[in-house]
């Protein structure tokens, strides 16, 4: 899992993979062990190096505000994997961006055909992959260019299945 989290005006890329019964952390690049248990519902007992913290996560309507002994920091936490985190950042706003075909199917349904407005978030196409349908949707608000596939077509694993302007 990969975030972002912003404390003091000040973004930091954090790394957690799970290795055991512990997680392997990486911070800003520097990697170190760290033992997690959840105490109870937004308090974590975090082990580091060592030294025990007593971690605390309050949400409120101006934020969230990460609680660490008797310190008081506000965050942003950010998953630049999802759609609500791109769409917040503006990133996904601007030019042409293409839909992948996660991995390989088959195209069961053209939702939106070339020429067609869409919201971000909204269905394009939907593809069959191990016995599932997944939707593939568009990753701004815009108008479909190009549709590259056909319903009943077999696509490959980063295939681009069709194009958002």
């Amino acid at each position: 899992m990969i975030y972002e989290v912003t404390i003091a005006n000040k973004t930091h890329k954090i790394e957690l993979e799970r290795a055991g019964a512990t997680w392997r952390c990486k911070l800003d690049g520097s990697e170190f062990p760290v033992d997690v248990t959840s105490v109870q519902n937004g308090v974590l007992s975090i082990l580091i190096g060592g030294k025990s913290y007593e971690v605390k996560q309050e949400n409120t309507a101006l934020g969230t505000t990460v609680v660490v002994g008797d310190r008081r920091f506000q965050a942003t936490v950010r998953d630049p994997r999802s759609l609500r985190s791109r769409r917040s950042s503006g990133a996904a706003e601007e030019g042409l961006k293409r839909i992948l075909a996660p991995m390989p199917g088959k195209v069961v349904r053209i939702l939106a055909s070339a020429g067609t407005a869409v919201e971000a978030g909204q269905g394009v196409v939907v593809i069959e992959a191990m016995k599932m349908q997944n939707e593939m949707k568009s990753p701004k608000k815009g108008v479909v260019r190009k549709i590259n596939v056909t319903e009943g077509s077999a696509v490959e694993a980063g295939q681009v299945l069709a194009e958002v302007e």
